[in-house]
């Protein structure tokens, strides 16, 4: 009776949606429990099939029903979410595109939510964190993606509701690739039985994953920049503009990053019930990643400051370099005007307006301009 129940219910989703662009126009309703490989199309046609046009909420969302550890529905109205629930085995995604709180509205009715946990899942800017309340969690996270022209980081910003039976996302903006986070689950479908827990390992798996190949990509950008500490002169503005725009980009990835390790470690405590035995190697490997990247963000960061005080160094030594041969030219040409000099007195001396004066004026400019060059040449000054 409750599958011939979910049926109608899945059944009645679909006849409600309104029609959409073709990129968004749902596949034929499939039997609970069947899967976009079943029917044999690909993933990506199969993921569009999880948006309903159902108000309320009056913004764009998604919905999945996994029951029994398969998947059952997709694209229900969010309306239907807490009858659904009433099935034992059952665990719901719920996805809001940039929402208003009167859209939210259909959370603290269908769920129950804190106010304060609904307000500051709209509010922008929030830190990454995991907030507890009585019988659900908040996680506010960041997508990461590295623009490899410039180096230039940008974030999404992602809120996240955890109860006991569901998963409910709230996105500020279309950065964040839902699409990729419906193939993670789809490709880990033998842990859907878990529940919630398979709901949220797939996400911070998609999010660290995002963070990891950003920092990848900024070590490669390092590595370019490192190759310009020697290069020949004119490439100086361009090492300290890449410098800034790099450990800039650092900066806010680290403010990503690093929080992360506290919101997996406070996931897997066993006081919140969420991560069961079978589930802890899966976030201890989600930790891990996010390990390897706090880490390698913190090192870039430092290297990114050693290669520009590297260049400040070269810069310097030859700056001192060419002191030394203008200090050495400039001896060697005052030599003449010294020996000039000294003839030129209006009093008489020894060869005054005589022939031997000129060629012994002559000789000591010569002799002391060559000795003064062999002696910087020897000292490397020239």
């Amino acid at each position: 009776m409750a599958d011939d129940a979910h049926v109608e219910l899945a059944a009645r989703a679909q006849t409600q949606k309104h029609p959409a662009a073709p990129s968004d126009t749902p596949a034929s309703p499939q039997p609970p429990g069947a899967t976009g490989r079943a029917s044999g199309k690909s993933d990506a046609q199969q993921a569009p099939e999880a948006v309903t046009h159902t108000i309320p909420p009056r913004c764009r969302a998604r919905t999945r029903l996994y029951r029994d550890g398969a998947l059952a529905a997709e694209g229900f109205p969010a309306t239907e979410i807490k009858q659904l629930l009433t099935h034992d085995h059952t665990a719901v995604w719920l996805d809001l595109y940039d929402p208003e709180i009167d859209d939210l509205a259909v959370l603290t009715d269908e769920f129950g939510l804190h106010p304060l946990a609904v307000e500051d899942a709209v509010h922008d800017h929030e830190r990454p964190k995991l907030d507890r309340y009585h019988d659900h969690l908040l996680l506010s996270a960041y997508a990461a993606e590295l623009d490899t022209s410039n180096g230039t980081l940008s974030t999404s910003e992602l809120a996240a509701f955890i109860t006991p039976a569901a998963l409910i996302t709230v996105r500020k903006d279309d950065r964040f690739d839902v699409d990729a986070l419906i193939q993670r689950w789809d490709d880990e479908q033998e842990l859907a039985s878990h529940g919630v827990a398979f709901l949220v390992h797939g996400l911070l798996d998609v999010l660290v994953d995002g963070h990891f190949a950003a920092v990848q990509s900024l070590d490669t950008q390092v590595e370019d920049l490192q190759d310009l500490l020697f290069a020949d002169d004119g490439v100086d503005t361009d090492v300290q503009r890449r410098s800034f725009e790099l450990r800039k980009s650092l900066v806010a990835l680290r403010r990503v990053v690093l929080p992360m390790r506290e919101v997996l470690n406070t996931l897997m405590r066993r006081d919140l019930h969420l991560v069961d035995t079978e589930m802890t190697p899966y976030y201890q490997d989600v930790y891990d990643h996010v390990l390897r990247a706090s880490e390698w963000t913190e090192s870039l960061r430092d290297l990114v400051s050693t290669v520009l005080e590297t260049r400040l160094t070269i810069q310097g030594n030859r700056l001192n370099e060419i002191m030394k041969k203008l200090t050495s030219w400039a001896a060697i040409i005052a030599i003449p005007t010294a020996v000039t000099g000294f003839y030129g007195q209006n009093v008489p001396y020894p060869g005054f307006q005589q022939v031997g004066g000129f060629i012994s004026s002559i000789v000591l400019i010569l002799g002391l301009g060559v000795g003064l060059y062999l002696l910087f040449k020897h000292k490397g000054w020239l």
